[in-house]
């Protein structure tokens, strides 16, 4: 079965209804559906054969929605580049994939022009007329269209999800037909049951899991409406989702969510449409969670996974989020159960199963996990051994199958011999009233090995000592998982998925010094 079948279907059920909006911009269901057989069939006619790759880097557009199903139409698979990427990453992705087509927006003209030798050989499509570039017209021509998509088998490849490369050049999760099937069908079964004619804003990035979140839609009959403002916005997003009743935010990363609750001003915006939001990608912090429960009611649904198993190894739906919280379970903080039909659990160093309570690395297997690597048969043989995915967290399931993260197994500190997981030493911190954020690492040190340390952003207005946030995390943990010093900054950075660059803010640390982890370089942000 094709991918495209899910477009087809809905197509034919509702072919006046909207499937697409963003501003003053409607697309129907049989618009979409006639525009994505149109680009598929001028791919094909521009030379691309089926199995070529197609890559795009574009701000949050329906034109987002139309290639992705014009390349299932074809056959062929598609390589999404995440919009915040500096030129030369997207030409590592569009080389390393071997994409024959780039689709790109007018702003990222100047950049490629910049690193054209990095372009060689690939023919570009652009949203406006610019130099070299053909004019994205051209593929939603008629002449070309096709008359329906072409046969797939559940194991061809459609699209290729590359991973942030954050200890490295970044890798391509191979996603199949059946994967991209499974993803659609386990989402509607045990996260959120989309229904026909919902809407489902998205505000992050649609060439990550907003716009994995998306084909559920679509096949569901359902409006994928995309915000107008290229940063994320508050008053921007509720007012949208005022005026167009939003039941679902597709997508949100935690930094996103702690944003909402900073900025939010109670009875300023109708958002009672609002039942659900999706949120992932990293995790979130017990307090500031419990603060978006009673702030919002429990419309959270949380997913945890990752590139090579996307949406979802576990998951938490709205209504779980509402009995754990009015029963004060501490299983709140968790990641949710196993999903349906996915199998993991926790292994040591030998790859030995863990019984419940003890960390370990956590592992999966099923339907929704990557056949591979894209041409990396190292990595995808590290990755799969045994035939689990090594999803490179840390963790533990309780006696009830609930998923509790610790960290990332290359972000835990070795202090004195002790095991030191940052998430734990970070979930205490920001208890503290007047901690809006915080991240914590170990730096280099002469005696212990590796000192944890944290950096603290205060919320507006307020001021700390760093011996306050010590003896605060000493009042709530044992003494070797304390912070052995502390530094204030005014904001963090992020990814262009919102996440916490961790790595970015210790690098800085290891300047000079030699990192089990890795080194970096640098400016050391400014000590309290």
């Amino acid at each position: 079965m094709n991918t495209f079948a899910f477009l087809a279907k809905s197509a034919r059920h509702g072919p006046n209804t909207t499937a697409l909006l963003q501003g003053d911009e409607v697309v129907t269901y049989r618009e979409f559906h006639d525009r994505a057989l149109a680009i598929g069939g001028n791919l094909l006619a521009a030379g691309c054969q089926p199995g070529d790759r197609v890559a795009f880097c574009l701000a949050n557009s329906p034109r987002i929605m139309e290639l992705i199903f014009g390349c299932f139409a074809a056959g062929l698979v598609v390589v999404p580049v995440n919009a915040r990427l500096h030129a030369r990453e997207m030409a590592y992705i569009v080389g390393n994939s071997g994409a024959k087509i780039l689709v790109h927006g007018a702003e990222f003209q100047d950049g490629i022009q910049t690193n054209i030798e990095l372009f060689s050989g690939v023919t570009r499509y652009c949203t406006d007329a610019v130099d070299g570039a053909v004019d994205f017209s051209a593929l939603v021509s008629v002449e070309h269209a096709l008359t329906a998509a072409v046969d797939a088998s559940p194991e061809d490849i459609c699209w290729l999800f590359y991973t942030s490369g954050t200890t490295g050049k970044p890798k391509g999760a191979i996603w199949n037909h059946r994967m991209v099937r499974c993803v659609i069908m386990n989402y509607l079964a045990d996260l959120h049951n989309i229904q026909p004619g919902e809407v489902v804003l998205h505000c992050a990035p649609m060439s990550h899991g907003s716009g994995i979140v998306a084909l559920p839609t679509v096949a569901r009959g359902a409006v994928n409406a995309i915000t107008e403002t290229a940063s994320f916005e508050i008053d921007s997003l509720l007012a949208t989702v005022e005026r167009l009743r939003v039941s679902h935010i597709a997508f949100m990363a935690p930094t996103q969510i702690v944003k909402l609750l900073e900025d939010f001003e109670p009875g300023k915006y109708d958002i009672s449409s609002l039942h659900a939001i999706c949120y992932g990608g990293a995790p979130i912090y017990v307090d500031q969670l419990k603060q978006a429960i009673q702030t919002f009611g429990p419309i959270f649904v949380q997913l945890y996974g990752q590139g090579e198993a996307p949406i979802t190894i576990t998951g938490m739906s709205g209504d779980r989020h509402r009995e754990l919280l009015a029963n004060n379970d501490p299983r709140i903080g968790s990641a949710g159960q196993t999903r349906t039909d996915v199998e993991a659990h926790c292994v040591d160093e030998n790859d030995n199963p863990l019984p419940p309570g003890k960390a370990g690395e956590v592992v999966a297997r099923g339907d929704v996990v990557m056949p591979g690597y894209w041409q990396n048969p190292e990595a995808t043989a590290e990755a799969l051994r045994g035939g689990w995915l090594h999803t490179g967290d840390i963790g533990y399931f309780d006696d009830q199958g609930y998923l509790f993260l610790l960290d990332r197994a290359k972000d835990m500190v070795i202090s004195g011999g002790n095991n030191v997981y940052p998430r734990e030493v970070e979930e205490v911190i920001i208890l503290h009233q007047k901690v809006a954020n915080c991240v914590v690492f170990g730096i280099p040190d002469e005696y212990w090995g590796e000192a944890v340390h944290a950096v603290v952003v205060l919320k507006t207005g307020e001021t700390m000592t760093g011996r306050e946030v010590i003896d605060f995390c000493g009042e709530h943990m044992a003494g070797y998982k304390k912070p052995k010093a502390v530094d204030f900054v005014s904001e963090l950075p992020v990814s262009g998925y919102g996440k916490i660059l961790r790595r970015e803010v210790r690098d800085a640390y290891w300047v000079g010094h030699s990192s089990r982890i890795g080194g970096g370089s640098g400016t050391k942000v400014a000590s309290s």
